[in-house]
Parts: structure tokens; sequence; C-alpha cells
């Protein structure tokens, strides 16, 4: 799951990785000519006076030769006085030297402790790297656009220690980015479902092929599994089969299908499992609806139709995550059209590029509810920001 997504944004760390340690590398060699403009003589100085410290005793304890006993005595005394003097004096040199060896030990960690400031003009490259790794994993363009400025922003003017791990930065502001963009319109399905008064309606569309009504059916046991009586309308009554798979996916999970004959109106089908939902107090009716393109006319009106009669409260937008811009093209119009509440994306466990999800909750304005990630009814996972952006950088299991 989302490969691809991770492949990408390699190109786009190591794009900042380089700016920054070029950045690095000229912070160092101006270290490095500030250390020598002001130790440089001064290091001379202290090793002359450390040779000539050293050599002091020597030369103290080598005095001139003995001329008679008396005088070598008197000699030997003062020389003895002269040695005690160059004693501390040589030790004053010596931790002289050893203070400066500290010092550039102390410089060269500090050079490591310093920190690199992130300027626009260092973010053009690395910017740029990002855009197109975001566009190569089906994030639009206004999206990929979008995420580029939170990013660069984020990026812009932040001090970086040298040596700090330039992979992290990079992830941890995309991670941002991200996280903030997908969360701008979150809606807590659970928490609408437990507000709202019985039967909550929730109408179901999309194209054909989508997996819109085995979705129908996985929506159905999430909810079961939440102690909620639900049921099913077979408003699909254009295609042939689509009643019969319904009632197949009602039966094995136990549920009431309500349904007219194939070509009835689909909007007198919804209307009645609302009123069979109400008569028997059930918490929930999910209608299913033929699949349609936002250019067939048509079908669009009959939609347009059926939301008027049944008033559905949560009309969720039915598509495949691997459809990628395709997908995102038919939320946008079919949003347009009649105004959808959410998606669900099928197939996400074999989506390589992840940028669907992104931008189908970018360009509609609102939320992804739930991620199909297999073929059984439990495969079905309730959307959540982090979730995907964990397995989005790789930092989850998928």
């Amino acid at each position: 799951m989302f490969s691809r997504f991770k492949e990408k944004l390699s190109g786009f760390k190591e794009a900042l990785s380089s700016k920054i340690a070029e950045k690095v590398s000229q912070a160092e060699k101006l270290a490095g000519k500030k250390d020598n403009g002001k130790t440089g003589d001064s290091n001379i100085e202290i090793e002359s006076q450390a040779r000539a410290l050293s050599g002091a005793g020597k030369n103290a304890a080598q005095a001139a030769p003995e001329k008679s006993s008396a005088s070598s005595s008197a000699f030997a005394g003062k020389a003895t006085a002269k040695a005690a003097v160059a004693q501390p004096e040589k030790a004053a040199g010596e931790s002289k030297i050893k203070s400066r060896f500290s010092f550039f030990e102390k410089a060269k960690s500090l050079i490591f402790e310093q920190e690199v400031i992130l300027e626009e003009k260092d973010l053009e490259e690395p910017m740029w790297a990002l855009e197109m790794a975001l566009m190569e994993s089906d994030v639009a363009l206004p999206v990929a656009e979008e995420i580029v400025r939170e990013v660069k922003d984020d990026l812009v003017g932040k001090k970086k220690k040298i040596g700090a791990d330039t992979g992290a930065l990079a992830e941890q502001s995309l991670r941002s980015a991200l996280i903030t963009l997908l969360s701008k319109n979150h809606l807590d399905f659970d928490e609408y479902i437990k507000s709202r008064e019985k039967p909550v309606k929730i109408l179901f569309v999309g194209v054909n092929g989508t997996g819109k009504t085995t979705s129908i059916a996985k929506v159905a046991r999430y909810l079961m599994n939440q102690n909620y009586s639900v049921v099913l309308a077979a408003g699909d009554t254009f295609r042939a089969g689509a009643i019969e798979q319904l009632e197949v996916h009602g039966n094995s999970l136990g549920l009431k299908v309500v349904k007219h004959k194939t070509g009835g109106d689909p909007a007198a089908v919804i209307f009645d499992a609302v009123e069979y939902a109400k008569a028997h107090n059930k918490d929930v009716v999910l209608a299913d609806t033929a699949g349609r393109l936002h250019t067939n006319i048509n079908l669009m009106d009959q939609m347009k139709k059926i939301v008027r009669v049944t008033k559905p409260d949560l009309l969720i937008f039915v598509d495949e995550a691997i459809a990628g811009n395709d997908a995102v093209e038919r939320a946008r119009l079919f949003n347009e059209s009649v105004p959808i509440d959410g998606s669900i994306l099928t197939k996400t466990d074999a989506d390589a590029k992840g940028g669907s999800a992104i931008s189908i909750a970018y360009i509609t304005g609102k939320p992804v509810l739930f991620l199909g990630i297999g073929q059984t009814y439990p495969d079905l996972v309730k959307f959540e920001p982090q979730w995907l952006v964990d397995r989005l950088m790789g930092e989850a299991e998928a």
C-alpha cells in the first residue's frame, strides 16, 4: 500500500539534503576562517613560550663549571632558587597549551552545534521535487501546490542543527502539511450517527464497478458491530442483477432488504425503506443507487429527484483509490451536481500511489469517511488523517 508514494518522496528528501549540505559546508568554512584569524598568532606565541619554559629548568641545572668548592656551593644555591621559580612558570605554560588544545576540541564540536537557517532560495529545487513527487502519486495539481506551500512556509526560516537528520526534517514538515490538509473537513462518522435522529438515511452514489454495493454491505457490518439496527434499500433498479446482489449481502448479514421490481422508481424504493425503518424502530437506512456517469443527464436528474424525495442525512460518493485523478474528477463533478457529504475509497490496499484520498478531500471540501482495504466485510477502515499519513510516510504497516 502506497509504496510508490514513499519511493517518490526520496527525490524531495535528497534535494533538501543537498541544499542543506551546501549551507553546512559554507558554515564550516566560515567557522574555520574565524578560528584561524583569532587564534593563529596566539598559538605561535604560546608554542614559543612553551619551548622556552621547557628549557628553563635544564639551563638552571647546567650552570657554569665549578671554580672552587665555595663558589660551587654558592652557585648551586642560586641555581636551585632559579629552578624553583622556573617550575611554576613552566606549569603555567603547560596549562595554557592544554587550554588551547581544549579550545580546538570545543571549536570542532561547536561546528556540529551550529545551526543553518533555511531561506526561500534554498528551497526552490526541493519544492519542485516535492511537487513532482506528489503529482506522480496521483495528487491533483491544486492539491500538490497547496501541500508545497504548507511545507515551504514551515521550512523557510527554520533552523537546522548541523549534523541533524535532514530526512527527518523533510518528513516532519510534509507530515504536518498532510495532516493539516486532511483534517480541515474531517467528520467523525461514529459521532454523526450517534447524534442524528433515527432512522439515519445514507445514500450511496458513484459510477458502475467501483465497489459501491459491497461498500454498503461493509458499512452495514460496521454499524451492526456498534449495535445499530440496519435496513438495506435496493435503489439500483436500473442494472440487471443489482437487486439480487444486494439481497445476497442482506442474507449474509441477516438484514432486511426493501426492494421493488427492476425498472421501478428508485426514489419510491428508498422512501418505502425509510417508512419500514420508522415502523420497526430501525436505526439506519443504507440505500443503493444505480451507477451513473456525471455525463448521463437523465440519470443525474434522477439522482436529484431521489435526493429531493428522500432527503438523505448523508450522501456518500464511492470510487476506487486506484482510479487516481479520474476518481478525483468524478468526485468533483458529482459534488457539483448533487453535493456529496463524504467519500469512500475502495481498493486502497491495491493503491501504490495514495494521492486519491488526499485529493478528493481537498477538491470536494468533503471528508473521506472510509477506506476499503480488502474483499471481506471487516475490510473497511474508518478514515483518520493520522492513520493515512502514517502509512503514506511508511511509519506504520500498510
